[in-house]
């Protein structure tokens, strides 16, 4: 189907809308609650979304969730739990976009790539993130799967 999600002790992680997806209308793979939306549209031509400008509406947001697209090239995610324990790999290929929503992550560049990347703001520095040791590359565990 081109979804895989990713979970940690029963909470969505991640999850990965491969370049193959396709669906006609509009579908929303997060519920209304994250503080990152991410939607999929597929339109005919012709079809006209009304114009428009956001009101100003105050939110809180206590956790960075992001999207990355991949424009160009090969990068491998390791995916982490809250607690910082390692638990699988993908691989994310051109035209591949992921939404990280919980838990850790980290990259590695398989080939020369082009990653862009949608969170939100603003950013705070060092503020915004703990470092920690990844995976040792002799551990990672690559896993493929649609759900």
């Amino acid at each position: 189907m081109g979804i895989e999600e990713i979970h940690s002790d029963g909470r969505l992680i991640g999850l990965i809308i491969r370049r193959e997806f396709e669906r006609e209308g509009i579908t929303f793979f997060t519920p209304s609650d994250y503080s990152q939306q991410l939607a999929y549209m597929k339109r005919p031509p012709g079809y006209t979304i009304d114009a428009h400008v956001h009101n100003p509406v105050n939110r809180e947001v206590t956790t960075t969730q992001e999207v990355l697209m991949v424009r160009r090239g090969r990068v491998r995610v390791d995916f982490y739990s809250e607690m910082e324990q390692y638990l699988e790999s993908r691989i994310l290929c051109e035209g591949d976009v992921i939404l990280l929503c919980a838990g850790g992550h980290g990259f590695e560049f398989l080939e020369e790539a082009e990653l862009i990347e949608v969170k939100q703001g603003p950013y705070s520095g060092d503020r915004d993130k703990t470092r920690f040791n990844g995976v040792p590359e002799n551990a990672v565990r690559l896993t493929t799967g649609d759900t």
